[in-house]
């Protein structure tokens, strides 16, 4: 006769933890550095550092003007040399991600124009990218339908899951997943898989990755707060 054992859903939670290395590296951000832009911030990861400027809602081209909404541009610039076609990939992506964020149907026939600078990719790049992006929108007061929090994590050959992974981490990685969440009930708004992977690994970095989006999104209301009460 088999025996059958009823396993809580705390004790499952906590085996997920044990099976994974799931702290996020040290978070830290400028709001404002820029004087220029609309709106500007400066978001760490651990060694990761990346640069956005807003600028609008703003005059648009009529070439690529919309008349029911705005129109939102996104240009990444590498850390080094003229952006290469990967470089193109990830601005579409993280165009995708911020037209969802962005209430475009407040600013019809504007352009609302995101210029993100990579200052140091040493892992989790897109994340970093993404919240930095998402820091300058807030700063520069635009409409949104929610912030988003992107995290990213790394399944090890053993079966180890790494959130915010670091380059050498990524690079000897079975596979890398990066989500994007909304602040709301967060759903994912965005997600970019490479290398192979299980549904069950896939499932354990949902998981994780949506935890984990909390401390992003706290750390955005607790940089705000800070900014407000400077300026009061």
């Amino acid at each position: 006769m088999a025996a059958f054992t009823v396993v809580k859903k705390e004790d499952l939670e906590a085996q997920q933890k044990e099976e994974s290395v799931q702290s996020l590296r040290c978070i830290t951000s400028e709001l404002g550095p820029l004087t220029q832009p609309d709106g500007s911030a400066v978001f760490t990861q651990g060694d990761t550092t990346a640069l956005a400027a807003v600028y609008g809602p703003a005059d648009v081209k009529i070439s690529k003007e919309l008349i029911d909404r705005a129109t939102v541009e996104v240009i990444y610039k590498p850390k080094v040399g003229l952006p290469r076609p990967v470089d193109r990939k990830l601005e579409r992506i993280i165009k995708n991600t911020l037209e969802a964020a962005i209430m475009a149907l407040n600013h019809p026939r504007s352009l609302i124009s995101i210029v993100i600078q990579e200052t140091e990719s040493l892992g989790a790049n897109l994340a970093c990218c993404v919240n930095a992006a998402c820091m300058a929108l807030l700063d520069a007061a635009v409409s949104m339908n929610f912030m988003v929090a992107a995290v990213s994590a790394a399944v090890t050959d053993k079966g180890e899951i790494i959130l915010d992974p670091v380059s050498r981490v990524e690079d000897e990685a079975r596979a890398v997943l990066t989500f994007v969440f909304d602040s709301v009930d967060k759903n994912i708004v965005t997600v970019i898989t490479s290398g192979q992977f299980s549904q069950d690994e896939y499932k354990k970095c949902l998981y994780l990755t949506k935890q984990a989006c909390d401390n992003v999104f706290s750390f955005y209301k607790d940089s705000l707060s800070k900014k407000l009460l400077k300026s009061a």
